[in-house]
């Protein structure tokens, strides 16, 4: 009897409450989804706090999310609303809570224009007259309201700290979509009636931070901050350098930029990047704005795309005052070498480019180049008769395979070798030298030792050795330096001198031509039989004739044109050009070695500024140097690994290269011109 009279008495009420439920839902849904693609959106839902979701409710708004708009009646239409605000209090459903959570995975549709009123009319004959009048009255007492700009397609929207005191369990702020994609509100409905009271006290709102998105114009510089050291202010440049002794100060910066190319044809390399930042077209004003921040007066770029050279790179520099000079990778590569000075302060003496392939020399058979100039600083006016040494610039990019450090070490040798020539003055000594270039070699390297010591003994070293980017002294093929590195007719010495550049090493001592020796095949000496060849019957028994049309020994002739012999057997190459590196490669605050790039997220030293300096004693293996016409005044601090994988490596949205790039400040000693 009981069970009968809660079925007749309890069943109709509850399916009251659903329909009530349901007209709510419908109400809101529509206010929201009636509007044009152009409206803007205000109102966002407050959550009262600490409620659960009850599986009835779960399945109310499954439902209502399952049915969205095709059950709206596409006849029906209302004028579109401009503005719509929703605020939720704990009047309705003894404290409903709803949460925002994006604004960005419903559809809306034209045909969507129901009117609120008109869904709550149909809605009579389910819910009573003063819940409706209730509801109409709640939905016109809506609060001012703060508005928050959500500009592009940003999926989240953040609730901003209201001015006035917000109603009990409620919270309202405006959202303005700036594009003119539709934006439908979904939301979760969380309600526990056991343990939320029917009145719940109001709270303001703390601690709410507004959503700013990450602008795109801020520079890399003030993201990854790097430190400008002031080396001039040290005791030791202040004891060499005079008062009263001016210099020509200039800056000088090394970066690889990356080639586009490169990256399209590696993008294994960088798949912790997002897409977008490494399109040509996002990098290209990022490395621009960098280069322009720095504002060096000589440019040393490697990895320069051809046509991204002639067609953006080159235009724009000259606007910014360069000179420019570009040498591309030989072979069917597409990017090179380029170096640019500013024509304010520097005019070109000499120019000479450099390719490292040679056919039919396994030892130099990559496509690498590099570049050499001979620069003269322009004085400024009003110093009267003063002069200032020429500047010689160098710059390449060595090939990277680490276990072929013979060809590397074989570049570099040939690159010394042209600064000998381009640096040399008449007097036998050296114009100033800055090198620079990515030579994929790490600090302290066989190839890093020799090019800073000047020396390096290289016979029977392990090629893997030579750079030190990797360790394969586990594998069991190793390829092996032997003496000599390079075939004499490289032209090149053990000095890293070009031959014709050379002296005699003792006088009497000649390399002679194939054609003078040929003459010497036929004498008596060389038709005699040693007593110590094994006697074969046919073979080393005969002795050759004379041939009818050879001379006789008498009639010999000297050679016209002898080389100077060059011994090449030692397997110790050197060279004199006494070059220091800018950088330490340590940084000594942060007790980390400093980083110039990040292949797959390991950090390492592979780019250099190298420059002249002058020599004072040898330490341990290691040659120490102290600042002679050509001074080191400053440098723009690196940065350490860990510092770069907290920005996620590189190319990041603020440096567009997988490369750091490196920025150095010198200074040449003006001189009379009695004293030059």
């Amino acid at each position: 009897m009981i069970g009968t009279v809660l079925c007749y008495v309890l069943l109709p009420a509850a399916r009251l409450l659903q329909a009530l439920r349901d007209a709510f839902f419908t109400c809101r849904k529509n206010v929201l989804l009636a509007k044009s693609p152009s409206t803007q959106i205000e109102g966002v839902f407050a959550a009262t706090r600490g409620t659960s979701v009850s599986e009835e409710q779960e399945a109310l708004l499954q439902q209502w999310l399952e049915e969205g708009v095709e059950n709206l009646p596409a006849s029906e239409s209302v004028p579109a609303v401009r503005k719509v605000s929703v605020t939720l209090t704990s009047d309705w459903f003894e404290g409903s809570e709803l949460l925002m959570t994006s604004l960005s995975d419903l559809n809306t549709s034209p045909e969507v224009t129901q009117c609120a009123d008109q869904q709550l009319s149909e809605l009579n004959p389910l819910a009573s007259s003063e819940l409706q009048d209730h509801a109409v009255a709640e939905l016109a007492r809506l609060p001012a309201e703060e508005t928050l700009t959500v500009g592009g397609s940003a999926p989240w929207a953040a609730v901003v700290p209201q001015t006035d005191h917000q109603t009990a369990g409620c919270a309202g702020i405006n959202v303005e979509v700036l594009n003119d994609d539709p934006a439908v509100l979904a939301w979760s409905l969380a309600c526990d009636a056991e343990t939320v009271p029917p009145v719940l006290p109001a709270w303001p709102i703390q601690d709410a931070v507004p959503f700013h998105p990450v602008p795109t114009e801020v520079p890399y510089h003030e993201i990854l901050w790097r430190d400008w050291e002031d080396l001039s202010v040290q005791p030791c440049v202040l004891e060499q350098v005079s008062k009263t002794t001016p210099l020509f100060e200039f800056r000088v910066m090394s970066y690889n930029i990356l080639a586009q190319d490169l990256v399209e044809q590696g993008l294994d390399l960088y798949v912790h990047c997002h897409p977008d930042i490494l399109n040509w077209n996002y990098r290209l004003p990022n490395l621009l704005q960098e280069i322009q921040h720095w504002d060096p007066d000589v440019l040393c770029l490697q990895e320069v795309q051809e046509n991204h050279y002639w067609e953006q790179l080159e235009p724009t520099f000259k606007e910014m005052g360069f000179a420019c000079f570009y040498k591309r990778r030989t072979g069917t590569k597409t990017d090179g070498c380029a170096v640019c000075y500013k024509h304010s302060r520097f005019q070109l003496i000499s120019l000479s480019p450099i390719e490292y392939f040679r056919p039919g020399l396994d030892v130099l058979n990559r496509d690498n180049v590099g570049l050499v100039l001979l620069l003269q600083p322009v004085l400024p006016e009003g110093l009267g008769l003063k002069a200032v040494s020429p500047l010689c610039v160098a710059n390449t990019h060595v090939l990277f395979n680490p276990r072929r450090g013979d060809i590397k070490l074989a570049q570099v040798a040939l690159l010394l070798a042209e600064i000998d020539k381009i640096a040399r003055t008449t007097e036998g000594s050296y114009y100033p030298v800055i090198l620079c270039g990515d030579l994929n070699s790490v600090p302290d390297s066989p190839l890093y030792k020799f090019i800073r010591n000047g020396e390096l003994s290289y016979h029977g070293m392990p090629a893997w050795k030579v750079s030190g980017q990797e360790d394969f002294s586990q594998h069991s093929y190793s390829r092996k330096l032997l003496a000599p590195l390079w075939p004499s007719s490289l032209g090149v010495t053990d000095k890293c001198q070009y031959v014709t550049l050379c002296q005699p090493k003792k006088l009497g001592r000649r390399e002679y031509s194939r054609d003078f020796l040929l003459q010497f095949r036929f004498c008596h000496v060389a038709c005699e039989r040693p007593p110590q060849l094994v006697l074969l019957e046919g073979v080393t028994d005969a002795k050759p004739d004379r041939p009818a049309h050879w001379p006789k020994p008498a009639a010999m002739v000297k050679d016209p044109d002898p080389q100077p012999f060059i011994p090449r057997c030692s397997g110790v190459i050197q060279h004199g050009l006494n070059l220091t590196s800018v950088y330490s490669h340590f940084l000594p605050q942060r007790g980390r070695p400093e980083v110039t790039t990040m292949p797959m997220g390991l950090g390492a030293t592979v780019d250099y500024i190298f420059y002249s300096a002058e020599p004072v004693e040898n330490k341990a293996g290691r040659r120490l140097y102290k600042d002679g016409a050509l001074k080191l005044l400053g440098r723009l601090s690196l940065l350490s690994e860990d510092v770069l994988l907290m920005a996620n490596g590189l190319p990041n949205q603020f440096c567009s290269s997988d490369h750091l790039c490196l920025l150095a400040s010198f200074g040449l000693e003006i001189s009379s011109l009695r004293e030059s």
